[in-house]
Parts: structure tokens; C-alpha cells; sequence
């Protein structure tokens, strides 16, 4: 229930390759998702009928979307008393139990970071599993069984169903945890930073004794969670050496753009650069959580950094999506203020003076509230230009972001029309950053479409 989803869409395709016979219903299931299901061979319907559950399946896994106590499937289930389960369990019980499993919280960074160490795995021979709320640029697949014994998933601290208000990653059991950051966001379902807190205390705590944590240096709230109980080798790392830190890895000599950094290992010292096509100060961070992720996992460091080198990136994140003589048009995942300025400071420092153009869809339920409202015009200041788009779903007036700034701002709510806006020629390079979690009224096609 919920297969055109990111997390079940990827538990369907695990499962069918598990050898699972399985089928799943949804609301309208776009691509990528519905492609790789139909590839899968894997029956996906648009709405709900009762006899897609006849005979009665063996179990039903529920996802978390969409899917409200009184909605007609989940209604079904509970009245026809069949066997179901959330996705997150059903991942942990079936898919995690015997593996070795890498996994990648916090606010930030999960996707890319847990590519990132997937792609390493892979490219060294072991034949992860993984499980990616993103598809990499080079692949088709969002998840993979793997034949070796690691597991690499991204770890949700969104909550597990409507029956389990826990967080999803209190599912997985990790060995080797990777925290890239933590802050305030799932305004709809967390009621401030202390309960998001909360749950990342649980989930130290379920980390063994024989494992590894790795987590970026003073980085306050997530120290302030560790001190409340780690009993789990801890594994520091930081962007900069300096000498005030205390730390086991960092990066130094970082190219101002972040697409080359050495790697520095406190005892041996330098171990490698990475020289990549990656883009920011954020994936340097998310580079190095992926490197001592896979020395942890026991890849050799010289190879692990050859292999990061090579990382092609994720889909949705920085990607080039649309280009002529004068515009290049990238889609971004970016949502929350912080990811949107460190997206934009890292296209900034790869361009110069040249035009950038931030396109911005606050779509999440925390930015459509309007929760971090305050931080929105701050994290733009590396663009030259920002274009907002009001969607119908967000609760609060974006205007608000057109006063008291010097930045050129606007607000639209036509999709076709910035499009056409967007494609005029420039006389100057201009690069158009488009930053939503979701589909921004299918603008990505419009806009490689209205290119091409």
C-alpha cells in the first residue's frame, strides 16, 4: 500500500527480488518509480479495488502516505483482518536481519551519502545491497539485494506508519551509523528540535558495541544526543583541518567550489585526494562520512577514494537537466533553508560572476507551513536572482519574501510561463538552479522539453 513512494516502490523491487510475489496500489504513480516498477514486472495499480487483495495475500505492507485511518484500503485490511506490517519493519525483519548494515541519517545529505558508499562497495567488488531515496545518475534502480554481506540504507527519521510513530531508522539496526547532521524539519509531525532529538537517542542506543558511528566535528545537537548515551566507537570527522578540532579524518587543500579535497587521516596524514564532479562544501562532508563509512566496512582507503573520484552523482541533485549556448538548467533536491544555501554557495564558487538563477518550490510540509520562514531569505543570498513558486498547497503568503531584501525576488504561480521566461536567451551565462522535493507541476520535463 503506497508502492509509488520512494521507500516502497524501492521495498517492492527488493522484495520481488527476494523471489516475493508482489503487487501495490497507490494514488497516481509517476516516474521514475512507476518505470522501474513496470520494469520489475511488478503489478502497480492507480486506485483501489478489493480484488486486487483476492486470494488474501500473506502479508500487506503499509506505507506512511497517504494512508489515514479511515482511507478505503487501509479500512479494508483492518475489517478482512489480514496479516499487515510497515514498510520500515517489514525492511528490517526481512531484508536487514542477517546483513552487516551501513546506514545514513540526519537532516541533510542522506541520499547522496548513502550513493556514495553504495558506489564505492559496488565499484571494490562485494556486491552491496542498498536501499537510495534517489536514483544515481548512472543507474535505473533505487534499491538492490545484493549478494554480500553489507546493506547501505538511508534512514528516515520521518515516522514509520500511522499505527508506529516511531522513527522509521529505529528499524534498521545498524552497525555503522552515519549522522550528517541534525536540525529542525517534519514540522508536521515534530513539534520542535527536543523530539527529533529523541529519536536519534534511540537510535544511538540500538547501534552495537562493535560498531561505529561517524559524525562531523562540533556540530552541537548532535554532541548534545550522544552525551545522553553512546556506547558505540565514535568516528569524527571535519571539511577543514584545524587544529582546534579533534578529529580522525578531514578534508584539506578543499578547492573553493569543493570539487577537489585531499584526505587526511590523523595518523598517517595524507591518504588521497578526491578529484570529482561534485559541487559544494556539503559533499565534501558527505565524501568523507563515505569514505570512513567504507573503510568501516573494510575497503582499503587509496581504493575507496579512486572509486569516490569516479562517484557520478544522484539524480535530482545538481543535475543537468537542460542546457543552451547561454543557460544551464540543474534540478536540485533542496528543501530546507540550510541545503538550499549550501547548494547555491557551491554553484556560486564553481561559476564566479556568472548569472545564477534560483528556482524555488517550498513544497515540504515544514516550508509550506512556513515554519522556517525567517531563514528563507538568508539562504539565497548566493543567487543573483530568486523566483518562488506559490503553489496552492502552501499555507502561508510568500510575498513576505519580497520585502526587506536587496536580492531580486519574485513570486509566481504559472508554471508554463516561467518556463518560457527561463528559456529566453541570455546575454550573459546564466545557471538556473530548480530546488523542490517533489514534482513542482512537472517542470523538469517542461523545462528540458521547451529547451530541446
Amino acid at each position: 500500500m503506497g508502492i509509488g513512494g520512494t521507500l516502497m516502490g524501492s521495498l517492492a523491487l527488493l522484495a520481488k527480488e527476494a523471489g516475493f510475489n508482489v503487487k501495490g496500489f497507490d494514488g497516481k504513480i509517476y516516474p521514475p518509480m512507476s518505470d522501474l516498477l513496470s520494469r520489475a514486472k511488478i503489478d502497480h495499480y492507480d486506485s483501489f479495488d478489493p480484488s486486487q487483495l483476492q486470494p488474501p495475500p500473506e502479508l500487506v505492507v503499509v506505507g506512511n502516505a497517504n494512508l489515514p485511518r479511515g482511507c478505503e484500503p487501509l479500512e479494508y485490511v483492518l475489517n478482512q483482518k489480514l496479516p499487515y506490517t510497515s514498510g520500515a519493519e517489514w525492511l528490517g525483519t526481512e531484508i536487514l536481519k542477517d546483513r552487516q548494515v551501513i546506514a545514513v541519517a540526519g537532516t541533510h545529505g542522506k541520499t547522496t551519502a548513502t550513493a556514495m558508499i553504495a558506489w564505492i562497495l559496488a565499484e571494490a567488488g562485494v556486491d552491496p545491497g542498498f536501499l537510495i531515496g534517489g536514483v544515481s545518475v548512472n543507474s535505473d534502480v533505487s534499491a538492490k539485494l545484493g549478494s554480500g554481506r553489507h546493506f547501505v540504507v538511508e534512514a528516515d527519521e520521518y515516522d514509520t506508519s500511522y499505527f508506529d510513530r516511531r522513527s522509521k531508522f529505529l528499524h534498521y539496526r545498524p552497525d555503522i551509523l552515519i549522522l550528517t547532521s541534525l536540525e529542525f524539519d517534519h514540522a508536521d509531525i515534530f513539534e520542535n528540535l527536543d523530539a527529533i532529538k529523541y529519536q536519534f537517542q534511540h537510535l544511538i542506543r540500538a547501534v552495537p558495541g562493535n560498531g561505529q558511528i561517524i559524525v562531523p566535528c562540533n556540530y552541537d545537537h548532535i554532541e548534545a544526543v550522544l552525551q545522553r548515551g553512546c556506547w558505540t566507537p565514535i568516528t569524527r570527522f571535519s571539511t577543514t583541518k584545524n587544529a582546534q578540532e579533534k578529529f580522525e579524518f578531514c578534508a584539506d587543500n578543499v578547492l573553493s567550489d569543493g570539487s577537489a579535497f585531499d584526505v587526511v587521516e590523523h595518523r598517517q596524514g595524507k591518504v588521497g585526494r578526491v578529484s570529482w564532479n561534485l559541487l559544494g562544501a556539503h559533499n565534501v562532508a558527505n565524501g568523507l562520512a563515505a569514505l570512513i563509512a567504507s573503510y568501516h566496512a573494510g575497503i582499503e582507503l587509496d581504493t575507496a577514494i579512486q572509486h569516490l573520484s569516479a562517484f557520478p552523482g544522484v539524480k535530482r541533485r545538481m543535475e543537468v537537466i537542460a542546457q543552451n549556448d547561454s543557460t544551464t538548467v540543474y534540478s536540485d533536491f533542496a528543501h530546507h533553508p540550510t541545503a538550499i544555501a549550501s547548494t547555491l554557495e557551491g554553484i556560486r564558487k564553481h561559476v564566479g560572476s556568472e548569472k545564477v538563477i534560483a528556482v524555488i518550490e517550498p513544497r515540504t510540509h515544514t516550508m509550506s507551513l512556513g515554519t522556517l520562514r525567517s531563514e528563507l531569505k538568508e539562504c539565497c543570498v548566493a543567487a543573483d536572482e530568486v523566483i518562488w513558486f506559490q503553489s496552492p498547497t502552501i499555507k502561508w503568503k510568500l510575498e513576505e519574501l519580497l520585502t526587506d531584501t536587496s536580492l531580486p525576488t519574485k513570486i509566481v504561480t504559472d508554471i508554463d510561463a516561467l518556463v518560457m521566461e527561463l528559456c529566453e536567451p541570455n546575454r550573459q551565462k546564466t545557471h538556473v538552479v530548480v530546488m523542490s522535493n517533489g514534482a513542482f507541476g512537472g517542470i523538469y520535463q517542461k523545462l528540458t522539453d521547451a529547451f530541446h
